[in-house]
């Protein structure tokens, strides 16, 4: 589905980024503007403009009198969000699920304990409210109105940790939320136990308890990598 307001270059995106990230132009390829607006039925003009925003995801190069070559995966901007939805697209959702997942490993239960000592009245509020509002949906297969709620919990969390680095990782972290859900890598109910380590880290958040905070969200990481061992091996 095209992303709304972004014309018919998003059309070209939306087909193209896809391809190229699930391999079917190999490293190295080179793609003809001329044929690919042909192929697209679309403007030379909106064919760059589609070829630009591949550059920006350092998916591919353009060079004059060569054309456009799609680079090696290890340039890839593998943290834009659009580039982390269209690998979860493909064939390489397993791997990509499981690598964004260890990152989230990595980086939220640090960004969890230094929400605890950091995190604003407000932000303490917001994380209540999520959790609270995880527990709400988390029965009768609610799974949309679960995830509104958890790609909401994990970005206060990663925002109140007070590193601007952390805090920028919100997106890639609703990417992987959002992937696992429609690409059904969920129980078709969330475990309750995950749901309870929410409400329980938001606790500790509010509490200033920073060792407990850390502690349960690596639980909830660790979990989170168990059930890909399950639903996604």
């Amino acid at each position: 589905m095209s992303t709304p307001g972004r014309g018919l270059h998003g059309h070209v995106l939306d087909t193209l980024g896809p391809e190229i990230t699930a391999g079917e132009y190999p490293p190295g390829s080179v793609l003809r503007t001329d044929e690919l607006a042909q192929r697209f039925d679309v403007s030379r003009s909106v064919m760059r403009e589609a070829v630009r925003v591949l550059e920006s995801m350092y998916l591919v190069e353009s060079r004059r009198r060569v054309g456009v070559t799609v680079r090696p995966k290890s340039e890839w901007n593998v943290y834009d969000p659009q580039v982390i939805r269209w690998r979860l697209a493909g064939a390489d959702r397993p791997r990509q699920l499981r690598s964004l997942t260890v990152l989230r490993s990595a980086i939220e239960p640090v960004a969890a304990g230094l929400a605890a000592r950091h995190a604003t009245a407000e932000q303490c509020a917001q994380l209540t409210e999520c959790a609270l509002g995880m527990v709400a949906h988390s029965r009768g297969h609610k799974l949309e109105g679960y995830l509104m709620h958890d790609v909401a919990f994990h970005r206060v969390i990663l925002e109140a940790s007070g590193n601007e680095m952390f805090a920028r990782l919100g997106d890639v972290v609703a990417e992987v939320l959002t992937g696992r859900t429609q690409h059904d890598v969920m129980f078709e109910d969330p475990d309750p136990a995950a749901v309870t380590l929410h409400v329980q880290v938001a606790e500790a958040v509010r509490g200033g308890d920073s060792a407990q905070a850390e502690r349960l969200t690596r639980e909830i990481t660790v979990g989170a990598l168990q059930e890909l061992d399950i639903l996604a091996p």
